[in-house]
């Protein structure tokens, strides 16, 4: 009785420990997925306020405030054998105290208080002006131009008057005056058009990304044209045609050691090689393109294998076998097969050359540039580079356009990678 009682409770103790043990297995799995969640939710949280930082701290350089006022050039304070020379702030500074109703004191304070408000940019659109019809003098012509940035800052909020006089940069005389003049319908605010089509500069209201634009896209297109049909062909080659020995291990593994190697590496490399070697120009698009090209390579190389390892070994037989030499079989058919990956990596290469700044620094493209490269030698400046520089900058304007520079930067990066992503889906070929 005792022996088929412990019979019959072998089997139901097994079951129990059985669904005990598959209880525990749910509640780890279940634990694996709360992980999981948990992890990519702080993910997004941490997305969130970074993009939302930058955006917040960014948005508001979108929006720019301008002045417009009567201006009359006087005869007697321009001298025309020497335009260049002629004190024009001035001149719009007496044209504003008339639209006040102030006049300037024996010591020019109240022209100076007055320039502190408007940009330089009005005296600048005198000057060409002038040059271009030198019969506007005597006459009374219309400007309109940016504020000076404490000023923009005064009707973006971020200056108020709430602050002690003594901790801001423009004392409650003046912030009166721009009440009164935006009162009158002189101030007006509007879109920034300026920030697209300004390149940098000393006054932070007149500071745009043009220039680093367009220095990040000749870069770009340098690195892209080495980096790419280089790093593709030597990939085929390893692939396909390199014999597999000790030799091409060797390459493979330094191949794979300089993806991961610091990028300001790259920039040390680009400076005694290209620079002192090989003497090409400093800060230029050329020497930079360069540089993020031989830091591109290992990504577009190993990038370019794996899309070549995908393509089913049938597709080389069957060219093999129809009498496709080595050559066709891997041009006429592996390749284009693999070409939605050997594009994905080159276009995340690219993205991920284009956000570089560390080898940048090492090879002098930390200048202050104020214009748009006219060449790929020529002196030049990135939009990485652009919002190191005006983050270090003391004024406080050059903080929002730094936030704003790396919207800018982003929106390239989303865009390319999207691209990446659009490319392979179009063209991916599943087997």
């Amino acid at each position: 009785m005792t022996d088929a009682t412990r019979g019959a409770a072998g089997p139901r103790q097994t079951l129990s420990a059985a669904e005990a043990r598959l209880k525990k297995r749910h509640r780890a799995e279940r634990l694996f997925k709360a992980q999981g969640l948990a992890a990519i939710i702080v993910a997004m949280i941490f997305l969130v306020v970074l993009v939302g930082r930058i955006v917040t701290q960014g948005y508001s350089t979108l929006e720019t405030h301008t002045l417009s006022v009567p201006v009359y050039l006087n005869p007697e304070r321009i001298d025309t054998s020497d335009l260049s020379g002629v004190n024009y702030d001035y001149i719009v500074a007496e044209a504003v105290m008339a639209k006040l109703g102030v006049q300037d004191d024996d010591f020019g304070t109240i022209s100076t208080k007055v320039q502190d408000l408007i940009s330089r940019d009005f005296g600048f659109q005198i000057l060409n002006k002038l040059k271009a019809d030198p019969a506007l003098i005597g006459q009374t012509i219309t400007l309109k131009g940016p504020l000076k940035a404490d000023a923009d800052l005064y009707f973006k909020g971020e200056l108020k008057r709430s602050t002690d006089e003594g901790d801001r940069k423009l004392d409650n005389q003046q912030l009166d005056w721009l009440d009164k003049l935006k009162n009158d319908g002189a101030i007006t605010s509007g879109f920034n058009v300026g920030f697209f089509t300004h390149s940098d500069s000393t006054e932070p209201e007149q500071a745009g990304v043009l220039g680093a634009v367009v220095g990040s896209a000749m870069m770009l297109l340098i690195t892209a044209l080495i980096s790419v049909p280089v790093g593709v062909m030597a990939a085929v080659y390893l692939e396909e045609f390199a014999p597999k020995n000790r030799w091409t291990d060797i390459i493979e593994v330094n191949i794979n050691n300089l993806a991961a190697v610091p990028s300001i590496v790259y920039g040390l490399l680009g400076l005694a090689l290209f620079i002192n070697w090989l003497n090409v120009p400093r800060g230029s698009p050329l020497v930079g393109g360069l540089v993020l090209a031989l830091m591109a390579l290992p990504t577009v190389i190993i990038a370019t294998r794996s899309a070549l390892k995908a393509v089913p070994p049938s597709i080389r037989e069957a060219a093999l076998g129809v009498g496709a030499s080595k050559t066709q079989t891997v041009f006429h058919h592996v390749l284009p097969l693999a070409m939605p990956g050997v594009m994905t990596g080159a276009i995340l290469s690219l993205a991920h050359a284009l956000g570089e700044t560390a080898p940048l620094l090492m090879i002098g493209m930390v200048s202050f540039v104020p214009g748009v490269p006219e060449g790929f030698t020529s002196a030049a400046t990135v939009l990485p580079v652009q919002v190191f520089i005006w983050e270090n900058a003391s004024e406080r304007a050059f903080h929002e356009r730094t936030a704003a520079a790396i919207m800018v930067l982003l929106v390239f990066m989303i865009v390319m990678n999207a691209l990446a992503v659009i490319l392979r889906r179009r063209f991916e070929r599943r087997w």
